[in-house]
């Protein structure tokens, strides 16, 4: 899974692929200069690409992928809090894993165990 994330935005980004399983997915992302935002803290849209990041391979582990595919459709975010350095965690759960849709909840936490952002995100299941 983790070979994966080469050549992506994941890459890009510095996220990493801690844990994942059909019940869960834990991911980190630094917060530097590639996830800044102009006047130095965490990027909001960052939270948002490691959201959806973490609820896709959530995804994408619940499908046939012989048979299937899974993208995003929808995503929110509320964001509560803000960083300038360190890591941010991302822990994507399932709400509902459907034939055609699901919805993933995925929490955003530092280091100290801060929320810094919710968000939920619904995937299509397609065919491949």
């Amino acid at each position: 899974m983790k070979e994966m994330l080469k050549n992506t935005l994941m890459e890009t980004l510095g996220i990493e692929l801690i844990e994942a399983d059909k019940e869960q997915v834990k991911m980190s992302m630094p917060v530097d200069k590639r996830t800044h935002q102009p006047m130095g803290f965490l990027h909001g849209g960052a939270n948002v690409a490691l959201a959806e990041s973490a609820a896709s391979i959530g995804g994408f582990l619940n499908i046939d992928p012989e048979q299937q595919q899974v993208f995003g459709i929808e995503i929110n975010a509320n964001h509560i809090r803000s960083k300038r350095d360190g890591t941010v965690y991302a822990k994507a759960v399932p709400v509902h894993r459907g034939g055609r849709t699901m919805v993933w909840s995925v929490e955003i936490t530092d280091e100290d165990g801060n929320n810094l952002s919710v968000s939920r995100c619904t995937l299509g299941v397609v065919p491949a």
